[in-house]
């Protein structure tokens, strides 16, 4: 059978001229520690069971997949170093790195590929779940070759490998024993740049350099600290006081950051997003009366000022949000109906439901469950609680830690609760995994949480990922978009824009679409 490949040896080189690198006027040297910010604090280390983006951040050192992915969705080579795909589409056939170990010196296989795109992923992680539920077989047939094997074509199949996507889990560690309570998951073990060291709670994670890391020379840094400061200001003050390198994603209070920019030895990008294109919304458990009604959820759309959420709240570092793919992504149909701002039509509404205000002015006392990442996000729930009373919606604010976050909303114990998910490259592993009936899994986080079902949804999401013209796709999430948005399955805010804000002394930060999130094997600093 005729192959077709992918992976050129230019490929990596020529992705380095996407992004002017300033700050490659020095040749990298080792030595030096990178301090960073994690907020929160994450719950777990082990990026197969958890994907939080704080968990992301710190465990994609420690952690791989088998491609990472340029500034313009390419795929570069990880644990990989070469591919092809078959003429039809039903074949991918991975070539694998021979020079990888464990961070316990054991070699890492094509077995261990195998158990965890066939075995943990599937159990665990919502993305990977979706993307190889397409898989029929994963085969070994050397130990550093592996076969995917798929029942039907499906076009995105290449961009399901990055290390958030599909990690790779250690078979020794892990096979035979309950994932989730496995004692390893205290001292993560993977075959990335950085070793875990140590934890102290409340305080910092720090990693170490991997001596036996697969690339030769790197990783350059030391070791790098990953701080936990609850306080925004706090947070701001340590990049001013050079006490902390790197913030980025929501770290840094949008308000802050025009100041920040301003400061000599600090630098601002939005560079390193592009794979996440991050959306924003209220979740709705449709389970809970009367969040079931469409026409509810309608009306809160229309009762929130997006425009307001962005300019006021995210300080322009965001955009109004129209449904459910980014405008950022592939597929984005810009002639999607919109819900403007208009109180008076949510009431309308509302009152067609039956749900006709009390004495005091109430139509229904809901609970929203806060999304526990700062400041900023608590100004969301506050504001959506005041645009909600003044249609006759009380809405009780609750709060938690984001472990019992993670938990309460895997579990649907919640009625609305504020989120935002990563698109990861296209709709058919982004997008489609919140909206499918076959997601629907109780203790899985970022799924399927609220219970939305809609077998023509269901379809029109299956043909999409299988055909491979563009303009077959087009036309199949724009038939998706359209019912999404009349529909209105969570209540979507905005598309956010984070910023990365560095130190002008580190280095090769950011050389992907996954940004920090990446492995820093080429991050360096400046000697002091």
């Amino acid at each position: 059978m005729r192959r077709r490949e992918l992976f050129f040896a230019g490929m990596a080189a020529a992705a380095a001229g996407l992004w002017p690198r300033s700050e490659a006027k020095a040749q990298p040297q080792k030595g030096g520690r990178l301090h960073a910010i994690v907020q929160p604090e994450p719950s777990l280390l082990v990026l197969g069971l958890n994907l939080q983006s704080a968990t992301q951040m710190v465990a994609g050192k420690i952690y791989q997949g088998l491609l990472t992915y340029d500034a313009r969705l390419r795929p570069q080579p990880a644990l990989a170093t070469a591919w092809t795909i078959s003429e039809d589409g039903l074949t991918y056939t991975f070539l694998l790195n021979r020079n990888v170990r464990w961070h316990d010196g054991q070699p890492f296989t094509a077995d261990d590929v195998v158990f965890a795109t066939t075995k943990f992923l599937p159990s665990t992680h919502p993305v990977a779940r979706n993307n190889f539920s397409r898989v029929t077989t994963v085969e070994a047939p050397d130990p550093h070759v592996v076969v995917f094997r798929l029942a039907e074509p499906f076009s995105p199949f290449i961009m399901a490998f990055a290390t958030g996507s599909a990690p790779m889990l250690p078979k020794h560690i892990y096979d035979g024993t309950d994932y989730r309570t496995n004692a390893a998951n205290a001292t993560p073990i993977g075959t990335g740049p950085f070793k875990f060291k140590q934890w102290k709670k409340g305080q910092y994670i720090q990693l170490t350099r991997n001596e036996d890391y697969w690339k030769p020379r790197q990783p350059y840094l030391d070791d790098i600290f990953f701080h936990v400061i609850p306080d925004a200001s706090s947070r701001a003050l340590a990049l001013e006081d050079k006490t902390i390198d790197l913030a980025s994603f929501s770290d840094i209070e949008p308000a802050d950051v025009p100041r920040l920019r301003k400061r000599p030895y600090l630098e601002v990008t939005s560079r390193g997003y592009e794979y996440f294109s991050p959306l924003s919304w209220i979740e709705i458990n449709h389970r809970v009366a009367p969040l079931g009604d469409k026409r509810f959820r309608q009306a809160l759309m229309l009762a929130l000022d997006r425009q307001f959420i962005a300019d006021r709240i995210f300080f322009g570092q965001a955009k109004p949000a129209v449904g459910p793919i980014s405008s950022t992504m592939r597929f984005f149909d810009a002639r999607l109906p919109a819900y403007p701002y208009d109180p008076t039509r949510a009431e309308t509404l509302l009152d067609s439901m039956g749900l006709t205000r009390d004495a005091a002015g109430r139509r229904a006392t809901i609970k929203l469950l806060a999304l526990p990442y700062g400041e900023t996000w608590t100004r969301v729930a506050e504001y959506i609680r005041q645009a909600l009373q003044k249609v006759g919606i009380s809405i009780v604010l609750e709060t938690v830690d984001a472990g019992a976050w993670a938990q309460r909303v895997a579990n649907w114990e919640f009625e609305l609760t504020l989120d935002f998910t990563y698109q990861l490259g296209d709709p058919a592993i982004g997008v489609s995994r919140t909206y499918i009936s076959s997601n629907i899994r109780k203790g899985v986080l970022f799924s399927n949480t609220m219970g939305y079902r809609n077998s023509k949804i269901d379809e029109l999401f299956a043909q999409a990922a299988i055909v491979s013209a563009d303009h077959e796709r087009a036309a199949l999430y724009s038939q998706i978009q359209n019912i999404l948005v009349d529909e209105v399955p969570v209540a979507w805010l905005v598309e956010l824009q984070f910023p990365t804000i560095f130190n002008i002394h580190v280095h090769d930060l950011i050389v992907s679409s996954t940004g920090v999130n990446d492995s820093f094997d080429e991050a360096y600093r400046d000697a002091i």
